[in-house]
């Protein structure tokens, strides 16, 4: 797909900011990108125990298109960071905390969708889209969406 030409304005760089505040918004992105693994994973986990009642390692592994032992490497990662914990024979469940970031990226992620609808982006694109977006986009644009969706 051809992707629209883009005005002058749009290509042209902003100006610089100042040294600190460029740092601090790359490594915000840096972190973000750290995060992302984690938020993927708690929510897909919470999402399998709601509409399925369990969640296995090899469902989160196929789902996320991931091997297996990634996807263990990474369940491994979450219950050392209390998020998750695990039962031989019984599958995933999410603590406390995993359920709350779960329900955190959910509500980011819908948010982001309803916007990315809002000014005529088709769902699919709007869904797909939004995966990525729901763990870079602060707090102050979350709320700026919301305000947004609510004055529609």
């Amino acid at each position: 797909m051809k992707e629209p030409p883009l005005s002058d304005s749009l290509t042209q760089p902003a100006g610089m900011p100042a040294e600190p505040t460029q740092a601090q918004r790359f490594g915000r992105a840096r972190s973000a990108r750290s995060a992302t693994q984690v938020e993927d994973y708690v929510e897909l986990i919470d999402d399998l125990l709601t509409t399925q009642g369990e969640a296995r390692s090899t469902d989160v592994a196929r789902r996320l298109g991931v091997t297996h032992p990634s996807a263990i490497k990474t369940i491994a990662r979450l219950k050392r960071e209390g998020l998750a914990t695990a039962k031989p024979y019984r599958g995933i469940f999410l603590t406390p905390a995993g359920q709350e970031l779960a329900h955190r990226v959910r509500a980011r992620h819908r948010l982001i969708v309803e916007l990315l609808l809002s000014v005529g982006v088709p769902r699919e694109a709007a869904e797909a889209d939004a995966e990525g977006m729901e763990h870079y986009a602060s707090e102050a644009t979350l709320e700026a969406f919301a305000a947004f969706l609510d004055g529609k």
